[in-house]
Parts: structure tokens; C-alpha cells; sequence
């Protein structure tokens, strides 16, 4: 249908690409190498480009996160940043609303909440934080950085050092409903974390690291 290239040959990075509706705009968003970008989904042609969360980055790897003309995206050696997409006659600019190295931005990536934003770093492990303002509502320095998902109205929680947490989707602080580390876990090699995102599907937890993968019934933790 069409392809386009966007300026200076940028090459893709590991997050996967959102679609985002801004201005009356459908527009698709993708984290590259050098940043990131929103192409309109009709043309394909470049409507904007954000470069903040890219600098200094090795590797951008969380996906982008948007709600209503928001748009957050961060690198684990940059920051967290969130831009306001304005749309003028079929034209998208995206404008900075904050940066923060101090912001979710491992791996794992972040969930949007209502009016909350879930994720974590290396330095203040699982945080939530208002999605308008980047304001830290509460850290869980202690769980370190990790993978998230968002079930049932708990946060599912795979950390780097491989346990696995369920904590409350809730503003008013860090609550704890459950912590453990499977059985049997893989040896890894020096250095390596665990990074593979947590599943929730059909009423069963799924967690893999490396070459294992384990199941857990949670239809009963989901209805308490």
C-alpha cells in the first residue's frame, strides 16, 4: 500500500509499534534508533519525531506508551519523557511535557492505568507515577527493574533477578500481594537477567526465563 523512509536511514529498534489517534490523525509510532516517531497511517509519511529518550541509548527497547494525544517513551541509559501530540490541518507536532532520568524505563516496560503510569528501573524497581505530571506516586526500590503486565486489577510483576511479584494497581502506595521465585530456575549466565515479559491468559500466569517456562493457576487470587 505504501512504504517510506523515514529521513537519515533510521534503522529500527526492539519496541513494537503503537497506533495512536491525535487531532482526528490515525498514526502509527514506533521507538527507532534515533528516536521516536509518528507516520501517518494513510501515507505513510513522517509527522513528527522525538529525540530525547533516545540520546545516549545503546538500545531502545520498551514500547511506547499513549493515551489521549499522550504519548511516553523511554531507554534504560536515557529517561522516561511524555509528548503531547497536537494536530493542525492534517500536520502533528509533538510537544515535550517532561523528561526524567529518575522515570520507569527498563526493559520490562510500562503500563498506563487510568490516570497512572506502572513500570520500573534499575534504581527504584517497580514505581507508579502520574502519566500528566511523570510525579512519583510510590517506588518499590527492592523488587529492582522488571517486565510488567496488568491483569484483573493486579499488576503481575517479572523481575530481573527472576522473582515474581502481584501487587495492587493502586495510586495510594506500594502493596504487596504476593512475592515468590519458581522452583528449579535456570542457571544463567554472569551478567544475564531475566527479561521475559509475564502472561496472563485465561485465568493462568505464565512466566519464562531462558528455557524454562512455568503455568500457574491464579483464577482463585483473581476473584479475591
Amino acid at each position: 500500500v505504501w512504504k517510506y523512509t523515514v529521513p537519515e536511514g533510521e534503522e529500527a529498534g526492539y519496541a513494537s509499534i503503537i497506533v495512536v489517534e491525535a487531532g482526528g490523525v490515525k498514526q502509527y509510532v514506533q521507538f527507532l534508533a534515533k528516536g521516536l516517531v509518528g507516520v501517518d497511517a494513510k501515507s505513510g509519511k513522517l509527522l513528527w519525531r522525538y529525540g530525547k529518550t533516545a540520546e545516549g541509548s545503546m538500545a531502545n527497547i520498551p514500547t511506547p506508551v499513549a493515551h489521549d494525544g499522550l504519548v511516553y517513551s523511554a531507554a534504560g541509559q536515557s529517561g522516561g519523557g511524555l509528548v503531547r501530540l497536537k494536530a493542525d490541518k492534517g500536520e502533528v507536532a509533538a510537544d515535550p511535557v517532561y523528561f526524567d532520568t529518575a522515570l520507569p524505563n527498563s526493559i520490562g516496560g510500562s503500563v498506563q492505568i487510568g490516570d497512572y503510569l506502572y513500570g520500573a528501573n534499575r534504581k527504584d524497581g517497580l514505581m507508579c507515577v502520574e502519566f500528566v505530571t511523570g510525579k512519583v506516586k510510590w517506588k518499590a526500590p527492592a523488587l529492582g527493574a522488571g517486565a510488567v503486565c496488568f491483569a484483573d486489577g493486579r499488576l503481575y510483576f517479572h523481575g530481573e533477578d527472576g522473582r515474581v511479584a502481584l501487587v495492587e494497581a493502586t495510586p495510594e502506595g506500594y502493596r504487596e500481594k504476593g512475592l515468590f521465585t519458581p522452583p528449579d530456575v535456570p542457571e544463567r549466565p554472569k551478567g544475564a537477567k531475566a527479561w521475559a515479559y509475564p502472561v496472563v491468559a485465561n485465568g493462568r500466569l505464565y512466566v519464562r526465563d531462558l528455557g524454562t517456562l512455568w503455568c500457574y493457576d491464579i483464577k482463585d487470587a483473581a476473584a479475591k
